[in-house]
């Protein structure tokens, strides 16, 4: 059975103009969380529908409509919102409401959200894009390659769905784009060894519409299939670990610099990216490899480190996965409505103070839960990687996953990680997000091949209106907690 404290918010009589507060949040998890601080002081309404992704939501006339008229905007940041909603948010908030992203906010209130780390176990460099700068957030950097030196062609582009690939920019020109905060992972060819130099142009806006505000040009030069000491003496030689082309900005101006996690922030005049020999490999036969060569023929391949177009930021955003991230975020709203709505302040601490001692009950329940795993049994397979806070938070290891991101196919490379990790740590169970069990055939399908049960996990949502157990945050914590704590374990749900 699912418990859950039930004792009621505060009321109000009236927001600071005499009326309710507007609240809008985008998700409806914030939307279940910042209701039980403003009580009656405020109408809350969420952006995206429930059981919806947020990853890849369009906003609505409707829900346009509703920002434009908020006192509040309440997001979760950490570039979990798609940019078309970051956007319209910019756009159609009144310059007087208070825009705030939550989880970005936690760490002013004691909360460590969990760093994007990247498997380190490929032998060569990962060579990805970067756009860091104080700007809006819907502030974009397009990156083109405008000139190209060498002895064959360069190529970046990106393995999409079921690694096909979509081509970023060639020797002959091309040009990307990524908000602001944020990193894409890309993959590098090159058709003969030598040393290359590619002139990238980096044009920074403030929005996808408008002019260009900023710009900067910068030459990369890559070494392939050569010893670089040789070709290129005097450069440091960056050989491994994920590096960044990245476009920054500063008091002095706009940069593109090279941002490697083992040497930090280099100028691209005094390094050089090392394509090794071993990257060699044919050319798949498909035609949608065509514009690296002909069939068979040979390329020097830097792989991507995530496949598929999968733009993040540095930060995890999926922090309502644990309790204690989201009682810092009960105490980031109190102090938001308390600005706007002074004459509540009070009642708005004193439902904060009832929630989090509400969280925390939950928090207790479903711990108990999980310390009744086996050690050995504290493995969470999952279809996308989304889990760390819960992780953390309980002792589970996030041991497989489908894919990275819900947007993301899953590559022939990604299926047989999945079957080797359900055949080496013989897990009793895997997790589907509830609601979308005929939407992940790979996951059931391979489950079933391992006589192993399917059992549902709750992920970015609350549960459709009386379809679910998971109608306020708290019941979707406790949800998780006993599914997963009973499937874990071997038992039978009831």
């Amino acid at each position: 059975m699912l418990l859950c404290a039930c004792a009621p918010a505060e009321s109000a009589t009236g927001g600071g103009d005499g009326g309710r507060l507007g609240v809008v949040a985008s998700t409806s998890i914030l939307a279940d969380v910042v209701q039980n601080v403003a009580g009656d002081a405020a109408e809350v309404t969420p952006l995206i529908r429930r059981g919806a992704d947020p990853h890849s939501y369009e906003p609505t006339l409707h829900a346009t409509r509703d920002i434009a008229y908020a006192d509040a905007v309440f997001t979760n940041g950490l570039l979990l919102e798609p940019q078309a909603l970051t956007r319209t948010i910019a756009s159609t908030a009144r310059p007087d409401a208070h825009v705030v992203a939550l989880a970005e906010q936690t760490q002013r209130y004691g909360y460590a959200p969990i760093p994007l780390v990247e498997d380190a176990s490929l032998d060569t460099v990962w060579l990805g894009l970067r756009f860091e700068a104080d700007l809006p957030a819907t502030a974009v950097s397009e990156l083109s390659l405008i000139g190209a030196t060498g002895p064959g062609k360069a190529f970046a582009f990106i393995l999409g769905t079921f690694g096909t690939p979509e081509l970023l920019f060639d020797s002959d020109g091309g040009s990307t784009m990524l908000p602001v905060g944020a990193h894409t992972h890309v993959s590098w060819a090159f058709s003969a060894p030598g040393v290359y130099e590619l002139r990238l142009r980096a044009s920074v806006k403030d929005a996808v519409n408008l002019p260009e505000s900023s710009a900067a040009e910068e030459t990369i030069t890559v070494v392939v299939g050569q010893d670089p000491a040789q070709v290129t003496p005097g450069k440091l030689a960056i050989e491994h670990g994920h590096v960044d082309i990245a476009t920054r900005m500063d008091e002095a101006g706009t940069h593109l610099t090279l941002h490697a996690d083992e040497h930090g922030e280099v100028n691209p005049a005094d390094a050089v990216v090392v394509v090794p020999t071993t990257t060699l490999q044919p050319i798949p036969p498909q035609r949608e490899f065509r514009f690296l060569g002909n069939p068979d023929d040979e390329t020097y391949l830097l792989p991507q480190a995530v496949l598929g177009r999968h733009v993040h930021g540095e930060l995890d955003p999926h922090i309502w996965h644990d309790p204690a991230a989201m009682k810092a975020v009960v105490d980031v709203v109190r102090d938001e409505l308390s600005a706007i709505d002074p004459k509540h302040a009070s009642m708005f601490a004193a439902n904060a103070k009832r929630y989090q001692e509400e969280l925390d009950e939950a928090d207790q329940t479903v711990r108990a839960m999980y310390e009744q795993i086996p050690e050995t049994n504290r493995n969470l397979v999952t279809t996308h990687h989304g889990y760390a806070y819960l992780g953390r938070a309980y002792g589970l290891r996030i041991a497989g996953f489908v894919t990275p991101n819900p947007s993301v196919e899953p590559s022939p490379r990604d299926l047989l990680a999945l079957t080797r990790t359900l055949e080496n740590l013989d897990v009793p169970a895997v997790f589907v997000e509830y609601g979308s069990e005929q939407d992940t055939p790979v996951l059931n399908q391979t489950a079933a091949m391992h006589g192993i049960r399917v059992c549902p996990i709750w992920g970015d949502s609350l549960d459709p209106p009386d379809h679910g157990p998971a109608q306020t945050y708290v019941e979707f914590v406790l949800a998780n907690g006993e599914s997963i704590s009973n499937c874990l374990k071997g038992q039978q749900q009831q």
